[in-house]
């Protein structure tokens, strides 16, 4: 200890210059929105390479169970590409399968988070890749989130676990819709909120998105109606919808982007 403190005091000078060095950069980041932005560039760039790097770690001690996991999403995938009739052979960048033009991208996630209250995960895709802002975010499974902030080579997902997502699905059987939430408890369990009480509604009632934006587009899968309850009012639904994602442990995932998405944005703007 007394050596610590010998060492503070012969080097005083020095280490007051770092901290005055320190609080200048500091301060003039905070006060210049171009250093902020450029820093935090930065710090994505920094950070989305560390990720990546552990993941990849992981990935290699992990490569049994994602083979399998990959095995069952071909499987899942090939069985809807041959249902809508498209050849197995050809690479399919855009698709009308959702009665608008949409591109798919892939993505692995690096980094995810499902304990938080405002959980977001990362990817390995960014604008280099075409990926921008409010791009959604699916598995084979259902729906995982939207992109919010991207880097040169990275990228940051809303995930639907994170308390401030409001996301517009509806019940599949009867296309009654509302919004999906999440009330920041149970990480397989998320709400579905202000539909009506003249749905008609059971358990095991499937959901998913309802394409009422610009985003998603219909009949992604989202879960199952888990139980249900009227509000206080008693004018609308409160479901618990259990998820078809395992957020826990997601991996490989598809960006959507929606071609049409400006010219729908502009228009219903001009009201």
């Amino acid at each position: 200890m007394q050596q610590i403190i010998n060492f503070i005091i012969r080097n005083k000078s020095f280490l007051l210059f770092l901290l005055l060095f320190g609080l200048s950069i500091l301060f003039t980041i905070q006060s210049h929105s171009y250093h902020k932005s450029k820093f935090i560039n930065s710090a994505n760039i920094l950070t989305g390479g560390f990720y990546n790097s552990i993941n990849e770690i992981d990935q290699y001690f992990n490569l049994k169970t994602q083979n399998k996991l990959l095995t069952e999403e071909n499987k899942t995938l090939r069985s809807r590409i041959r249902s809508y009739g498209i050849k197995t052979d050809s690479v399919v960048t855009e698709s009308k399968t959702f009665g608008k033009p949409y591109r798919f991208f892939t993505a692995n996630i690096i980094k995810n988070s499902y304990s938080l209250n405002t959980n977001v995960l990362t990817i390995n895709k960014g604008e280099n890749d075409g990926i921008k802002q409010d791009f959604g975010v699916i598995s084979s499974k259902g729906i995982v989130g939207i992109i919010d902030k991207t880097s040169a080579n990275y990228a940051t997902v809303i995930s639907i676990l994170n308390t401030t997502s409001k996301i517009s699905a509806q019940l599949k059987q009867s296309n009654h819709f509302g919004t999906l939430t999440w009330n920041g408890k149970n990480p397989y369990i998320t709400q579905l909120i202000d539909i009506p009480k003249i749905a008609p509604i059971k358990v095991g009632d499937t959901i998913t998105t309802s394409g009422r934006s610009s985003i998603f587009p219909k009949d992604v899968n989202v879960g199952v109606v888990k139980n249900f309850k009227l509000d206080q009012a008693e004018n609308y639904y409160e479901i618990n919808v259990r998820l078809f994602n395992d957020m826990t442990s997601i991996e490989h995932v598809y960006i959507i982007e929606n071609v049409d998405k400006d010219e729908i944005i502009n228009l219903t703007n001009s009201y």
